[in-house]
């Protein structure tokens, strides 16, 4: 071991030339790494775009959460911006986070069912090993039924400074930013924590939030509590009509019931119904801190062999009410245009709602071909998967603008981060032309009568 003495005397004797070449050889490694380590996620990006949805599922079986999917804080990478241009404004809508159950039945009817199921001994040792967790949880659970969960803050947290430090032009030098989110308490929530990491981020940004019933047509305009409240019409899509023609075999429930109780006989409620309970709560538990409360009661192996089923379900329930999500996009493409032509000095626009009003809007917008509307229904996960509309799901669409005057305003979607495809031709993927878009979707809307 070298001495402080020593080692004093030992540094003089090294050559100053020594000294840069190993510096240059680390800088040289490290370098090395940092590439290794970005065509990694580039890859990783590429594969979550091309490999087939039930490919997919399979590497990641709680895909098949679908909308219980909690979201993925994992980095995606980015394009390099267009040659001569920068990005200069952002409009986004984004789902809630996680959160507990939407619903009090869900955690009433089972307090009820594994009570009396104890006291007529009608539960297997796992079952009781489940009801000691779920009865130690129950005053949590009844008490933050829809609630935001810790887990759904720092969702937004990530997601806000992901999108301060992947596009960092459009924040550095401050700016106006505008934030509306639905009435509904989790997603207020939502919007606080986002639009606050923001403002760590940056304390320039000057960010107005708002929620309100006269902001409603750009967050949640179905809701009736909206005073432009508009009806528009409703389609199911192509392939339930040829529904019957998908073959699926489900016991999944029986199995499950089998593993909870001896028998069911007395029990409040049918088999398909606390079949049903155990599934949702199970997917919901991530969400909450409570992932393993139901031992191996249900796998995630077990709830992706049957994901293609329910994202068919999952399509039908956003396919019907794209059109009511009409106001939205006007919102998007009215605030944006407004920011192109600089009647506002505004650097993004937040949108804070519901699933129930990103899943129709991709459909609206074709995202990733969500559009297309298959006649098989076999065909429905190639053009929607609905772990895409998870707990804090998103879109953001990134607005640049040229160094060079006369230049055309460009854009790209991120669905969740990921760069998607659009319903119209662009020489430059994933950029496309605002003028494009703007006309594309203006027609779109106004292609459907109320």
């Amino acid at each position: 071991m070298v001495n402080c003495q020593e080692f004093i005397t030992f540094v003089p004797t090294i050559h100053p030339k020594t000294i840069f070449t190993t510096l240059f050889k680390i800088t040289q490694t490290m370098k090395k790494i940092l590439n290794v380590l970005l065509l990694w996620v580039i890859a990783l990006t590429t594969w979550a775009q091309t490999v087939p949805a039930l490919e997919q599922v399979k590497a990641d079986p709680r895909k098949a959460y679908g909308q219980d999917y909690p979201y993925a804080m994992k980095p995606v990478a980015q394009s390099k911006s267009p040659k001569g241009y920068k990005a200069f404004y952002i409009s986004h809508y984004g789902r809630h986070g996680s959160r507990y159950y939407w619903n009090d039945m869900l955690y009433r009817d089972l307090d009820s069912l594994l009570t009396k199921a104890h006291a007529k001994n009608q539960l297997t040792p796992e079952g009781e090993a489940f009801r000691t967790k779920f009865m130690a949880a129950k005053t949590e659970l009844a008490t933050s039924v829809s609630e935001l969960s810790q887990l759904g803050w720092e969702q937004h947290q990530y997601i806000a400074r992901t999108m301060y430090n992947d596009f960092n032009e459009v924040f550095k030098k401050g700016g106006n930013i505008f934030a509306i989110s639905s009435l509904t308490g989790r997603c207020v929530l939502s919007m606080a924590s986002f639009c606050q990491e923001l403002a760590q981020c940056n304390p320039k940004l000057e960010i107005r939030q708002e929620s309100a019933r006269k902001v409603l047509s750009g967050v949640q305009p179905d809701d009736r509590q909206n005073p432009q409240y508009h009806k528009f019409p409703k389609s199911r899509p192509r392939f339930e009509a040829n529904r019957k023609n998908f073959h699926y075999q489900d016991n999944l429930r029986e199995k499950i019931i089998s593993r909870v109780f001896t028998s069911t006989e007395g029990l409040p409620g049918n088999m398909m119904a606390i079949g049903n309970n155990l599934i949702n709560l199970y997917t919901s538990l991530p969400s909450i801190g409570h992932d393993g409360m139901m031992g191996n009661i249900i796998t995630d192996e077990e709830t992706a062999a049957r994901w293609e089923q329910e994202n068919l379900g999952s399509y039908t329930w956003v396919f019907e009410p794209r059109y009511d999500m009409i106001p939205i996009l006007r919102d998007i493409i009215e605030k944006a245009d407004n920011v192109v032509k600089g009647k506002v000095q505004r650097i993004a626009d937040l949108r804070f709602g519901h699933d129930t009003c990103l899943g129709p809007l991709t459909v609206l917008m074709g995202l990733n071909g969500a559009d297309i509307d298959p006649e098989d229904p076999y065909e429905v996960k190639n053009c929607y998967q609905n772990w895409t509309m998870g707990k804090a799901s998103n879109l953001q669409i990134i607005f640049y603008q040229s160094k060079k005057p006369g230049q055309p305003i460009l854009l790209k979607c991120l669905l969740n981060g990921e760069e998607v495809a659009l319903p119209f031709s662009t020489d430059n993927f994933p950029y496309y032309k605002w003028e494009d878009f703007k006309k594309f979707y203006t027609d779109r809307c106004d292609s459907v009568k109320e």
